[in-house]
């Protein structure tokens, strides 16, 4: 897997300061995509154990509250097979920290649609305690959304969906400071 960008700390991506990992990949090629140059899975740099390394270091201060993952698509499947290690040795390195996902797919995808017969994705899903899901729409584009960029995507808050076996959106007022 590659990587785009790595930014630290971020204040756009999740509640707090956070790690936002942007990796490489993604077939959706929403029409006003913010983050274009993240489509081509080859585009950035090799994620490797020095990159894992120096993002669980920055994990690891205090006022991080978490870590966000969004791209390109962090569950088109190659990438997948990439994050699920990492995931794993973040919650095991710094298990107090929130972990946040921006996908173009839904959720009912991963859990039911094709998505399901991969061994990863419900295991990632597991680990992660926000998702924003839902490709970016130009035409539903919404300035105004907090963690989101049109009005059709959702934060849903993945724990307690996969609990209940529905739908649980998150409150983001919830995250104010």
């Amino acid at each position: 897997m590659n990587y785009a960008e790595i930014k630290m700390p971020d204040i756009a991506n999740g509640p707090g300061c956070r790690v936002s990992l942007f990796v490489s990949g993604c077939t959706h090629h929403c029409p006003g995509c913010f983050n274009q140059v993240t489509w081509d899975f080859n585009y950035g740099s090799p994620f490797t154990q020095e990159t894992e390394d120096e993002l669980i270091e920055h994990l690891k201060a205090p006022y991080i509250q978490g870590l966000t993952l969004l791209g390109g698509e962090p569950f088109e499947h190659e990438n997948q097979k990439c994050l699920l290690p990492f995931l794993k040795r973040v919650k095991k390195e710094v298990p107090n920290k929130s972990i946040w996902a921006f996908s173009g797919y839904v959720i009912e995808d991963m859990l039911e649609g094709k998505m399901k017969e991969w061994p990863e994705t419900k295991e990632i899903l597991s680990m992660i305690d926000v998702l924003v899901d839902g490709e970016f729409k130009e035409e539903l584009k919404d300035i105004t959304l907090e963690f989101k960029g049109s009005s059709n995507q959702r934060t849903i808050d993945v724990q307690e969906t996969l609990k209940r076996g529905e739908i649980v959106l998150v409150d983001v007022s919830r995250f104010k400071m």
